[in-house]
């Protein structure tokens, strides 16, 4: 996805706001004003953080907040497989609630509030003008053999399990693959996530080998390529899945909260308007 001069401005807005280091904001209208064409931002975001790790100091730690949320959305898992008991179409509820997931951004947001997190599972019924994307996924994983779902958060990566032990019931014949976070970011889901809230008990669980919030092929690790390339169904989560991964020639599906001004633009949605489309 092609990273424009609208993103390149609030990427820089939101340093200036974090702190009022002079040669680090030069440093990063730097890297911005002479960023190649091809870059992505959560490759630009990457580049960030090294230089934060420069100039100002170690990155905070998102660990005690991982915690939190990974335990909140545990805490909720048997009222939420209940819920999936009493849907019509189980998988398509469970992939609305994997989607609300996406909320709990500390990245995208400048603020995660638990209400209005809980709030979003006030609506878990997929939108008549998405069914048509999710006949096509639910027709593909049919004839598929292999499939590969990109995580994004912690506290999603709970929601995304349940969405996976459905997508197992209804087609027991896939071999699920899930690729997390290579290293720390942010409060992206990494393996220590995945393996807290039990994420291996449904699937094969990697890393993309990579401390970025995002999936860019080319940096990805040779086992991470490997996923991508022998996946049938692939399912990236969230916006910088979609920033890094679309357009990219690879046919996948996404599923993400509008967060920000370029998707809300973009998809012509409210603030935190679920999107689920095929690429």
């Amino acid at each position: 996805m092609k990273f424009n001069d609208s993103c390149a401005k609030c990427m820089y807005d939101r340093q200036c706001l974090k702190t009022d280091n002079k040669e680090y904001l030069a440093e990063i209208k730097r890297l911005l004003d002479n960023r190649p064409d091809d870059i992505t931002s959560p490759q630009l975001v990457a580049a960030f953080n090294q230089l934060h790790e420069k100039y100002i100091g170690p990155l905070p730690s998102f660990k005690v907040v991982k915690k939190q949320y990974n335990d909140l959305v545990l805490s909720m898992e048997e009222d939420l497989r209940d819920k999936l008991r009493k849907s019509s179409d189980p998988l398509a509820t469970s992939l609305v609630m994997a989607r609300i997931g996406n909320y709990i951004d500390f990245a995208a947001l400048n603020e995660v509030n638990v209400d209005t997190f809980l709030s979003l599972f006030g609506d878990i019924e997929m939108r008549e003008e998405e069914k048509e994307t999710y006949r096509s996924f639910t027709d593909k994983c049919a004839k598929a053999k292999r499939f590969l779902l990109i995580t994004d958060n912690c506290g999603e990566i709970v929601l995304d399990k349940l969405m996976l032990e459905q997508l197992k019931k209804q087609f027991p014949h896939l071999s699920i693959t899930v690729m997390v976070r290579g290293g720390e970011v942010a409060n992206d889901a990494t393996m220590d996530d995945a393996l807290y809230v039990g994420m291996d008990s449904v699937a094969t669980v990697i890393t993309n080998g990579a401390k970025m919030a995002g999936t860019v092929y080319s940096l990805l690790s040779e086992e991470g390529k490997r996923a991508v390339d022998s996946a049938d169904v692939i399912l990236a989560k969230g916006q910088a899945n979609y920033e890094s991964f679309a357009g990219e020639g690879r046919s996948a599906f996404y599923a993400l909260l509008c967060k920000c001004d370029l998707f809300i633009n973009r998809f012509n949605v409210p603030k935190l308007t679920g999107i689920f489309v095929e690429e």
